[in-house]
């Protein structure tokens, strides 16, 4: 899942937000002129500060702006929408308070994040328990959606108010492996993870694809998120004879380990979209070579993405969309449209009973979105499976294939 920036690049494109706002974007609970006379709250949690506050602040700013959207636009007549955003700090204690926030807050229909799965597992329980929609733009951990023993072939919903427009681990894991052993031809795999639900998921996700493709993990290692020192971790790594590492984790950690790597032995290292990060780049001088996967496809390759990417740029962020932008716009996307069938259903007011009602709306929310046809399975899972790897190239992310995939 998984950090602050001005540019982002992506592809062979570089974007950079065009101007700035003189209070953080003003996205504090007001988001733009109203359309009605009924407001409605959209909760954001996100890593507001710290070190993944890059693609926290792209969260927030990409979901005021679906706010501002709809406001503009009247999509839903006679409701204004705000949005409330709530630093999470990416800590799951802190992002257990902000549901409950969220919860007390009784204009608030709908929330829209976190990044972490580990936070999300923290807010999932009390969001439930209130019949509190949330959309995740960024969470993979597939145990969210279906349960612990998805594993085994026994999926279960755990939570029915917990949806993501992002896919799973389960197939961000496999298609690593399949990427890495068909396309870069390598066999022989390092594998080390942070400990965290995102990157030991992610990583176990992985070694099953890679083994069952022929493929050797060499080694494996854990290593502490906080850590910014790899040596001891890297003279296993060389006397391993491993081609590439894994890396099941988030860049804060996954930029030194990389750059540290290739001061003893010039291997690429590999990660998924908590990887994928324009920070990564700007914190490892090494970069070159490195490969990450992230969830759908590069927005700057969608023409469903053009008015999203223009409109961004209009509205003057100082900090870019990052990783999950477009993922973002269409969770928060997904909460106007439930809200949109909830009011039309009752005569064009908002319900007394309104998260109730946009709750049961969530099953029937389909659109077409920024990252293309959005929509929810019986899990709360995107029905959108594509999946993209990227390559560091002269201190950018190149997309080197994108495709659905399906493990």
């Amino acid at each position: 899942m998984l950090i602050l920036t001005t540019v982002l690049t992506t592809g062979a494109l570089t974007l950079t937000a065009c101007g700035s706002r003189d209070d953080d974007n003003k996205s504090d609970g007001n988001s733009g002129s109203g359309s009605g006379n009924t407001t409605v709250v959209i909760g954001v949690d996100a890593p507001l500060t710290g070190d993944l506050s890059a693609l926290g602040l792209g969260i927030k700013n990409s979901a005021d702006l679906a706010a501002k959207t709809a406001n503009k636009e009247k999509t839903v007549p006679g409701i204004t929408f705000e949005v409330q955003p709530l630093d999470d700090q990416a800590q799951p204690s802190v992002g257990q308070q902000n549901a409950t926030k969220f919860i007390d807050n009784k204009k608030v229909v709908g929330v829209v994040g976190p990044l972490n799965s580990g936070v999300s597992q923290s807010m999932q329980k009390p969001l439930n328990d209130a019949g509190l929609t949330q959309v995740s733009p960024a969470n993979t951990g597939t145990e969210l959606t279906q349960g612990d023993n998805w594993k085994t072939g026994d999926k279960k919903r755990p939570f029915k108010t917990y949806f993501r427009t992002a896919t799973t681990d389960q197939i961000q894991g496999a298609f690593a492996a399949k990427y890495l052993y068909n396309n870069a031809k390598i066999k022989q795999v390092y594998l080390i993870d942070d400990q965290k639900p995102y990157g030991a998921g992610l990583a176990a996700s992985f070694k099953a694809t890679f083994t069952d493709l022929g493929g050797k993990i060499v080694g494996s290692d854990h290593v502490n998120p906080d850590d910014r020192d790899f040596n001891a971790v890297v003279t296993k790594v060389k006397k391993s004879g491993a081609k590439a590492v894994y890396y099941g984790g988030e860049y804060p950690a996954g930029a030194p380990l990389s750059q540290q790597l290739k001061d003893s032995v010039q291997i690429p290292l590999m990660g998924g979209d908590g990887m994928y990060s324009a920070d990564f780049i700007k914190l490892n001088k090494k970069a070159q070579g490195d490969i990450a996967t992230s969830v759908g496809k590069p927005v700057e390759e969608l023409d469903s993405a053009k008015k999203f990417i223009a409109d961004y740029q209009t509205a003057g962020y100082k900090d870019a969309y990052e990783a999950y932008g477009g993922g973002t716009y269409d969770a928060t996307w997904s909460i106007i449209e439930a809200v949109k069938l909830a009011v039309a259903e009752n005569d064009g007011k908002l319900p007394d009973d309104a998260r109730a009602k946009v709750l049961d709306a969530m099953s029937k929310v389909k659109f077409d979105g920024v990252t293309g046809p959005v929509s929810f399975d019986e899990f709360g899972d995107t029905t959108n499976t594509m999946m993209t790897a990227y390559q560091v190239d002269g201190g950018k992310w190149a997309s080197k294939l994108s495709e659905a995939y399906k493990p």
